[in-house]
This record gives C-alpha cells, sequence and structure tokens, in this order.
C-alpha cells in the first residue's frame, strides 16, 4: 500500500507585490502567521474581502508573494458569490473568473484569475520513485474514514525536489469524505 498525507486547504489566495501595496499601502510586507506543509509556503495574519457578484467571502493570504495574484475557492465559496470557476492546477489561471479583492488600504479588480484547485499531489522524487508515479500523471487516491470513505479521481501528481509529500483537496472534496485535518490516504494507479 502506497500511503500519503491528505491535507485540507481552504479557501485563499497568493498576491503580487504590487496588488500587496494597492490593499494594504506601499511598502507593506505581509506578515507571516504560520509556515505551511509546503517548504518555504506560509500563511499571513492578512485576510482579504473576496466579491463576487452575489456576495462576499473573507480569505486568507498565502505568500510568498507570486508573479500572478490568483484566488482558490471551493465551488461553493463560488456559488456563493455568484462566480462561475473552472477546476484548474495552480497557476492555470489565464480566462478564469473575474473578482474584486478589498484590504484595508484598497481595492483590486482581478480580471481573471479566481480557480477552484484540482486535487492534486505534491511529491519528491525520491518518492515518485519508490511510489511508481511520474509527474503530470493522473491517479486515484482512496480516503478510508468511519462513516465516508470515498475513491479521488482526478488527482495531478506534481514532482519536484522542492516539495513535501502531500495530497491537496478544497473544503467541498473534505466534507464529502467527513474529513477534518489531516488523513491518510492510499494511492491507486
Amino acid at each position: 500500500m502506497k500511503k500519503i498525507i491528505v491535507e485540507t486547504s481552504a479557501r485563499h489566495l497568493h498576491l503580487t507585490r504590487e496588488h500587496v501595496q494597492q490593499l494594504f499601502g506601499a511598502g507593506y510586507e505581509l506578515t507571516r502567521k504560520k509556515d505551511l506543509s509546503q517548504p518555504g509556503q506560509f500563511a499571513c495574519a492578512e485576510k482579504v474581502a473576496i466579491t463576487g457578484p452575489k456576495g462576499q467571502l473573507n480569505a486568507s493570504i498565502l505568500g510568498p508573494e507570486r508573479p500572478e495574484s490568483q484566488v482558490e475557492l471551493s465551488l461553493s465559496d463560488a456559488r456563493s458569490l455568484g462566480l462561475t470557476i473552472p477546476v484548474r492546477e495552480s497557476g492555470d489561471i489565464a480566462g478564469s473568473a473575474a473578482c474584486k479583492l478589498t484590504g484595508p488600504c484598497g481595492e483590486v479588480e482581478l480580471p481573471f484569475g479566481v480557480i477552484a484547485a484540482k486535487r492534486h499531489l505534491h511529491i519528491t522524487p525520491e518518492d515518485a520513485a519508490e511510489m511508481g508515479v511520474a509527474d503530470k500523471q493522473i491517479i486515484s487516491v482512496r480516503i478510508n474514514t468511519a462513516d465516508r470513505s470515498v475513491v479521488f479521481g482526478d488527482v495531478v501528481v506534481r514532482v519536484s525536489p522542492k516539495y513535501a509529500t502531500r495530497m491537496h483537496i478544497d473544503t467541498d472534496e473534505a466534507n464529502a469524505a467527513g474529513i477534518s485535518g489531516e488523513v491518510e490516504g492510499e494511492v491507486i494507479l
């Protein structure tokens, strides 16, 4: 059995330097609140309001800053905002949904950048070789819970020496399986 840790990723956004300054003020530096499982990634203390045609939600910012701003929502979050968003890999934002971001010092109109992140497995090259998986391969992962065991298909494998081996799902997917916190999953090839 090929076991991996599965983590739930709640709604969040990644910001460019320019957008951080528009939302929080010139020269502003994001405040590292908590390190995440992926090396170099961290949750920030700051939050931003995301506005769509039907409403507004607050979301955490993940650092470090990125070359393009991106908002990652669950499909339920998107519906509550009145947005239709594509399911895509992180960074694949061209032609995706638009929204408005609001911070304490200003607003940013994102013409695109809102997605539901495709479920994915970050994995080191060593672990990938041991499990027999390759970058961009599509796999399935079984999660056994007391009352809602599930097999998640369409999990994209992302291999890099910069990663820690972890699978990421969103809150809708975690709720479907009755998951709270991190759990173990079994890779099915």
